[in-house]
């Protein structure tokens, strides 16, 4: 008998035994347990007649039924939604330190051909003019996929105060359903999420595999589909490549849009780093930004720390702004040092040649026979899982 569920259960039965079955349905349906607490019990309805109802008429027997069960005295409390909310509000709600900053929106989000159809389809769902419900991003940690989540509760917070805003990751979910769980506190974990206006999920493929996790948030995002409420989720991979996530899950993942954002291209690198030099307050040359982005190619964060990186030799160490001052100073961070046990795509290539009994130049070349056009596939593949480099690059 640890849950409020579980209370609210057995003080309906006691209620039973004096009211009768029409009664305990017609005026307790709505009424869900929210808490209890500090020797009151919370409970939630959102008919404005009904609750008024149960605090005049029913208020003392759900009383004594606590009573008889603690042998104590407590307090009940009925709530209407926005006062549920503003109680219970969940701790994952949105921080308005966050969503003021500045530093995660739309305008500071460098859009290039590796991220144009996310980017754009966060824009429609912020602005509420797509119906892509739900928005589904996914790419390699470190492309911005977290940025697009704070840039759509930005805008919707900025149109829509009064929305509920959740952001949450998935192994946070896991984890506060097993505190959930442990504690007896599944009615609050519940109302948390499936009272949200806008829920956002990052990594989510955090939850394949695990199975209590997995029905949880089947039934939430149900809940919050059929209520019209917008799901946004990012994940490394999409999600017919999650083998452990269960397929009612990958078909509901798949019912809006999805969107992929990949490593950006030599242009768009080059856009970042004079983006977040300006940021910083300072002026990167030209020729340091090329060296920079010829050479830090995986992801957005790190292109951003290595200008971070760099501003402060510079503040702290007066170094001079030169490729090779630069180049000592970020040693750490580039691809050439810092990627040393990647296999380069010529040894790919060379591996896959040698494998097909293949010329390089064929694999290289434009050749649509099956042996070469399967090589060349595979080689391609190889390189895009294997390095850093983007698409175009490896094209």
């Amino acid at each position: 008998m640890n849950s409020v569920a579980d209370i609210w259960k057995i003080v309906l039965s006691r209620l039973s035994q004096d009211l009768s079955e029409t009664t305990i349905s017609t005026w307790f349906d709505e009424v869900e347990a929210v808490s209890i607490k500090d020797r009151t019990l919370y409970l939630h309805c959102p008919n404005d007649f009904k609750r008024s109802t149960i605090e005049s008429m029913f208020s003392d027997r759900i009383k004594d039924s606590l009573r008889d069960i603690y042998s104590a005295d407590f307090d009940v409390k009925l709530l209407s939604t926005a006062e549920s909310t503003a109680l219970f509000e969940p701790e994952v709600k949105k921080s308005t330190a966050l969503l003021d900053s500045g530093e995660f929106t739309f305008d500071t989000f460098v859009v290039g051909e590796s991220n144009k159809m996310a980017y754009a389809a966060a824009r429609a769902v912020a602005d509420g003019v797509g119906h892509y419900n739900p928005l589904f991003i996914y790419g390699d940690s470190g492309l911005g996929k977290t940025h697009l989540l704070y840039a759509i509760a930005s805008v919707v917070h900025k149109n829509h105060p009064s929305y509920n805003i959740v952001y949450i990751k998935g192994d946070q979910f896991t984890n506060e359903l097993i505190a959930a769980l442990q504690e007896g506190r599944n009615n609050e974990f519940r109302y948390k999420y499936r009272n949200a206006d806008l829920f956002l999920v990052d990594d989510i493929q955090f939850i394949a595999g695990k199975e209590s996790t997995q029905e949880e948030f089947f039934h939430t995002f149900n809940n919050l589909y059929e209520n019209h409420h917008q799901i946004v989720l990012t994940a490394d991979r999409p999600p017919n490549e999650m083998l452990r996530l269960e397929d009612r899950l990958k078909t509901r993942f798949e019912w809006g849009l999805i969107a992929d954002i990949q490593p950006p291209d030599f242009e768009t690198r080059m856009a970042i780093i004079k983006n977040k030099s300006v940021s910083l307050g300072f002026d990167l040359p030209n020729d340091v930004c090329t060296f920079i982005a010829e050479n830090v190619t995986s992801n957005v964060r790190l292109l951003e720390g290595t200008v971070k990186k760099i501003r402060a030799y510079h503040d702290l160490d007066n170094m001079e702004l030169t490729v090779p001052n630069v180049s000592r100073a970020i040693k750490d961070m580039y691809n050439k040092e810092k990627a040393e046990n990647l296999p380069t795509p010529n040894l790919i290539i060379g591996e896959v040649s040698r494998f097909y009994n293949i010329e390089e130049s064929v694999i290289r070349g434009t050749l649509k026979n099956k042996n070469p056009a399967e090589a060349r596939q595979v080689a391609m593949y190889l390189v895009r899982k294997l390095t850093n480099l983007s698409l175009p690059d490896i094209g």
